[in-house]
């Protein structure tokens, strides 16, 4: 374990987990199951506060990754524009599986980051604690569609080509946004 290190695990039931930890100057994601918009919020905090912290070089294993659906490959999308936004960094993809592969580049994100069949392995990292926020079913339901809104918008910005695929979900979710914030 190097200073400094530290991993958190973030885990929705049985069906995935996501260990971040950081070592040096990179920051290390490993996905574990599922990627998916359940888990996609918590990782968008964490890269948030990481890069306001001063890190631009992110990693992210998929080697035990079983699947990831268009919510989290948008919020991995939105790490790489953000890095972009501010002129240095990269996201790496690191034992990225054919199937993953197929879905990353389907939707144009090998342009913004690069993804490996290989790499390196994760550093041994110490546990932290997660803090958890108390907010109402509402609240979690608006910051859910916040959230696919957002990832489904950065998956247009990295390749114009998908707003004709993502259109009708960035409609669904803008009008379900703006219904949810009308008084009751």
């Amino acid at each position: 374990m190097t200073p400094g290190s530290a991993i958190l695990y973030l885990s929705y039931a049985v069906q995935s987990s996501i260990q971040v930890g950081v070592n040096g100057d990179a920051v290390w994601v490993k996905v574990e199951g599922k990627g998916s918009f359940l888990n996609s919020g918590d990782l968008r905090e964490f890269t948030r506060e990481m890069v306001n912290r001063g890190y631009r070089e992110f990693v992210v294993d998929l080697e035990k990754c079983a699947m990831m659906d268009s919510t989290f490959m948008g919020t991995m999308a939105g790490v790489a524009l953000r890095l972009k936004e501010l002129g240095h960094g990269h996201l790496h993809v690191i034992h990225c599986g054919e199937r993953s592969r197929e879905l990353l580049c389907g939707l144009g994100l090998d342009q913004i980051f690069s993804i490996h069949s290989n790499g390196a392995t994760a550093p041994q990292c110490e546990l932290l604690e997660c803090e958890s926020t108390a907010e109402s079913p509402k609240e979690k339901k608006q910051e859910n569609a916040r959230q696919m809104l957002d990832a489904h918008q950065a998956l247009c910005e990295a390749a114009p080509k998908n707003l004709a695929r993502f259109k009708d979900v960035i409609d669904y979710l803008k009008q379900d946004l703006h219904h949810g914030a009308a008084p009751n």
